[in-house]
C-alpha cells in the first residue's frame, strides 16, 4: 500500500498521539521514525516505532521543539514526511517551511494556511470577508484603550479581551464594566507576552452560558472539502477540554446543515488541506459564531471516528501524499454516539494539580465499544517536562445514554496506580444532572463541580475517622489466649485501611 504514498514517515511528537500516528502508519504499511528526549528513553513511542532517534535532554526547547534536530533526524534515516501530532510544532508555520526546505512532505497544512489561522485578527478579518458568523467585536488589531472603549461600547457589555496568539486561555480576560477594560487590556498584553512572545489582544462580545462545537474538515489538494459532523467540548477546565462528544444535543439537522457549511467555508477562504478543526461557540438561541480553527488533528478525534468509521490519521496520510478525498469520507455519515475522557496525570480532587511518579501498575479497561489511546505503561515515569496527559478513553454506543452508562463503566475499569488521575473527577461529571440531561456549557465544572474538591475530601477524611473509631470499639482480649503472646494491637484487628482514600487513583 505505499506505493505513491511514502517510503518512511518521522512521527515528532511523544507519547499517546505518537502512538496513534504510528498506528495508522503500520495500517498503510509504512515504516515510522520515533524521535525521543532523554526523559523518554523508556517511553512507549519509543518502543512501538520502527526507528528511533535521540533528540536532547528534556527541555521542550532542546528536543521536541528543535527544528534542526528533528529535521537532521528526518534526512539521516530516509523519511520523505513528518507528521507532527498535536502540540509541539504542529501549528509552526517554520516547521512546515522547513520541511518543505528539504523536500520533506509536512503531513499538514500549508505553512501559509497554519499562519493565517493561527492569528485570530487576521482570520477574524479572511472570515468577515466569507461571511463566516462573527462575535461582534473588533475587525483588527487594537492599539489605543480608545479603540477598545468603542469597541466594547459597541458590543456591549460583557466584552471579552483575548491574546490575538495563542489560546488555552492565556491572555484572556473577561470584563464586566467599563470600569475594569483599562486594566484588564494591561494585564491580558502582559500574559500574552509573557505566554507567545506577543502582546497583541482584540476585544469581542462575551457569550454567557456558551456552548463549544467544533467541526471536522478534511480538504485534498485537489479542491475538495468536506466535514465529518460536529464534537462537542463545552466540559472544560481552565479553558482546556476534558470531556468531548459526538453528537452534540444542542444541534437538530438544520443547525448541523448550517454550521457544517460554514465549517467547509471556513477551510476554503483559508485555501486549507488536510485535517483541520474549526471552532464555533453556539448561544442559547442557537446561534452560532466563528471562534478559531486549529491547523492539526485535534486531541478528540477518535470520537469523530468512532461514529463516522473513519480513520483520520489515514486520512492525512493520504491526502499528504497527494490523494484525492476517499469516497468513504465524502459518504460518511453519523452512527451511535461517542464519549472521550482524558486521562491526565493531576489531582481531580485538588483543582487539577500534576501528579508525578512511577506507574506502579497500569490496567486499561476494555470491551466492545471500548477504545483507549495511551501513552503510558507500568513502571513508566510521569515527569514535570510535558504536558499530563496520559491517555484517552473513547466509547461507543447506540445513543447518548447508553454511551455514558458505558464510559462511567469503563472509567471504573481503568485502573491506575502510583500517581493522581482525573478518573473519579470525569464519573461525577457523567453522574451529574445537568451532564445527563445535556446541559452542557463551558461554564459547567464551574457551575456545578466547583465545591466538589472540598466536599469529596471532607467526606473521605470523616470515613478515615470513623473507621478508626470502629476499629478501636472492636473487641479485643484483655488477657493472651495462651498466657504467654501478646494480645493483639488495634493495628492487627482493624484490617486493611488506607490513609487519605483509596489507592486507585
Amino acid at each position: 500500500m505505499t506505493d505513491s504514498l511514502f517510503n518512511k514517515i518521522l512521527v515528532a511528537n511523544r507519547s499517546e498521539i505518537a502512538v496513534r500516528v504510528m498506528n495508522a502508519c503500520r495500517v498503510l504499511r509504512i515504516p515510522c521514525v520515533a524521535v525521543y528526549s532523554e526523559a523518554d528513553v523508556d517511553s512507549k513511542h519509543r518502543l512501538f516505532a520502527d526507528e528511533s532517534v535521540l533528540l536532547g535532554p528534556p527541555p521542550p526547547n532542546e528536543s521536541y521543539l528543535a527544528i534542526d534536530r528533528i529535521i537532521t533526524a528526518a534526512k539521516e534515516t530516509g523519511c520523505d514526511a513528518i507528521h507532527p501530532g498535536y502540540g509541539f510544532l504542529a501549528e509552526n508555520p517554520a516547521f512546515a517551511r522547513a520541511c518543505a526546505d528539504e523536500n520533506i512532505k509536512f503531513i499538514g497544512p500549508g505553512a501559509d494556511a497554519i499562519e493565517l489561522m493561527g492569528n485570530k485578527i487576521e482570520s477574524r478579518r479572511k472570515m468577515v470577508d466569507a461571511g463566516v458568523p462573527l462575535i461582534p467585536g473588533m475587525k483588527g488589531e487594537g492599539t489605543s484603550i480608545e479603540s477598545f472603549e468603542q469597541a466594547a461600547k459597541e458590543a456591549g457589555f460583557p466584552v471579552l479581551v483575548k491574546a490575538a496568539a495563542g489560546g488555552g486561555g492565556k491572555g484572556m480576560r473577561v470584563v464586566a464594566e467599563p470600569s475594569e477594560l483599562t486594566a484588564s487590556v494591561e494585564a491580558a498584553r502582559r500574559e500574552a507576552k509573557n505566554a507567545f512572545g506577543d502582546d497583541t489582544v482584540y476585544l469581542e462580545k462575551y457569550i454567557p452560558d456558551p456552548r463549544h462545537v467544533e467541526f471536522q474538515i478534511l480538504g485534498d489538494e485537489h479542491g475538495n472539502y468536506v466535514h465529518l459532523f460536529e464534537r462537542e467540548c463545552s466540559i472544560q477546565r481552565r479553558h482546556q477540554k476534558i470531556i468531548e462528544e459526538t453528537p452534540s444535543v444542542a444541534l437538530d439537522d438544520q443547525l448541523r446543515s448550517r454550521m457544517g457549511e460554514a465549517a467547509v467555508t471556513v477551510a476554503r477562504a483559508a485555501g486549507y488541506t488536510n485535517a483541520g478543526t474549526v471552532e464555533f461557540l453556539v448561544d442559547k438561541e442557537g446561534g452560532f459564531y466563528f471562534l478559531e480553527m486549529n491547523t492539526r488533528v485535534q486531541v478528540e478525534h477518535p470520537i469523530t471516528e468512532m461514529v463516522c468509521g473513519v480513520d483520520i490519521v489515514v486520512e492525512q496520510i493520504r491526502i499528504a501524499a497527494g490523494r484525492p478525498l476517499s469516497d468513504q469520507v465524502k459518504n460518511v455519515t453519523q452512527r451511535g454516539h461517542a464519549i472521550e475522557c482524558r486521562i491526565y496525570a493531576e489531582d481531580g480532587e485538588n483543582n487539577f494539580m500534576p501528579s508525578t511518579g512511577k506507574i506502579i501498575h497500569y490496567s486499561e479497561p476494555s470491551g466492545p465499544g471500548i477504545r483507549v489511546d495511551s501513552g503510558v505503561s507500568a513502571g513508566g515515569e510521569i515527569g514535570i517536562d510535558y504536558d499530563p496527559i496520559m491517555a484517552k478513553l473513547i466509547v461507543h454506543a447506540p445513543d447518548r445514554e447508553l454511551a455514558i452508562a458505558k464510559m462511567i463503566d469503563a472509567l471504573h475499569g481503568y485502573k491506575i496506580l502510583g500517581v493522581k488521575t482525573s478518573r473519579r473527577f470525569m464519573v461525577d461529571c457523567l453522574m451529574h444532572p445537568e451532564f445527563r440531561a445535556g446541559r452542557t456549557y463551558t461554564n459547567f465544572i464551574e457551575k456545578n463541580m466547583a465545591d466538589r474538591g472540598i466536599a469529596s475530601s471532607d467526606y473521605r477524611q470523616a470515613a478515615v475517622a470513623l473507621a478508626a473509631v470502629a476499629s478501636l470499639n472492636r473487641e479485643v482480649p484483655t488477657s493472651p489466649p495462651n498466657g504467654n503472646a501478646k494480645a493483639p494491637t488495634p493495628w492487627q484487628t482493624i484490617g486493611s485501611w488506607e490513609l487519605g482514600g483509596s489507592a486507585d487513583a
